[in-house]
């Protein structure tokens, strides 16, 4: 490589790990929240299958990329999973609120350790879905390089990748620790969490929609600059507002 593509290979790489950061941060929000019902000594080994679950789930998807951006049926399947979870917490949460408070005092209503650990890698692979995807649209503006393939991609492409995520993932192995004790401190955020969980579905949506089997959105749209402006200000606004709504623990 010339000393100028290997500065653009490291500044995308920097741009990706704060983008993969950012996704693994709301990776390790929904094991977090997943989990947080579960006895301290149960929760911390749903946490160990979870992150082991979020680095195969991610290090598979990297050797299917081409399958991933090609057949539009895993992001859509992708997309509606994230948002059905977002709304079943939510409904669950706001709406039959009393009756989960019942269910609760008569010790009904949380979920068995092996099921919560089978929803934490259903979420781990939705969520493996998008972070390829955002890496792959990043990683692809780069020049190509004489390395070989691998997984459809060219070999400069997927190392950035790899790179990326193998960091993205180590943030969230100490994400999801600091998550659980900041709910424990402040269980309104949990609302959040849900919210930004669907935001995230709503995402992977737009990318089906636009893809060019389905047609119904413009790629270019879903591609472009002012969806990702759109994406980002809305997140960002979900996890404030959150923050503002919700109070400590000690204070209620």
């Amino acid at each position: 490589m010339e000393w100028s593509m290997l500065l653009e290979y490291g500044w995308v790489l920097l741009i990706l790990i704060g983008l993969e950061g950012i996704l693994a941060a709301d990776n390790a929000l929904v094991i977090a929240t997943m989990v947080r019902h579960l006895p301290e000594d149960k929760r911390k080994k749903a946490l160990f299958y979870g992150l082991a679950g979020a680095f195969v789930f991610r290090f598979g998807s990297l050797f299917l990329i081409s399958y991933l951006v090609d057949i539009w049926q895993v992001q859509a399947i992708g997309a509606l999973y994230l948002l059905g979870i977002a709304g079943y917490h939510l409904v669950k949460k706001h709406v039959l609120k009393k009756e989960i408070e019942r269910q609760k005092d008569n010790g009904e209503s949380k979920s068995g350790f092996w099921w919560t650990v089978v929803k934490v890698e259903a979420a781990d692979i939705a969520f493996a879905v998008d972070a390829i995807l955002a890496a792959v649209a990043l990683a692809v503006t780069l020049p190509e390089t004489d390395l070989p393939a691998i997984g459809g991609l060219d070999g400069g492409h997927f190392i950035v990748i790899l790179l990326g995520g193998i960091i993205g993932l180590v943030i969230m192995r100490f994400a999801a620790s600091a998550f659980v004790g900041l709910l424990e401190r402040r269980p309104g955020l949990e609302s959040a969490a849900f919210v930004i969980v669907g935001w995230v579905g709503v995402k992977l949506a737009v990318y089906t929609l636009a893809h060019p089997a389905v047609g119904v959105i413009a790629y270019e749209f879903a591609k472009g600059p002012i969806w990702k402006g759109i994406f980002w200000a809305v997140l960002i606004g979900i996890g404030i507002v959150g923050w503002l709504k919700s109070k400590p623990k000690e204070d209620r």
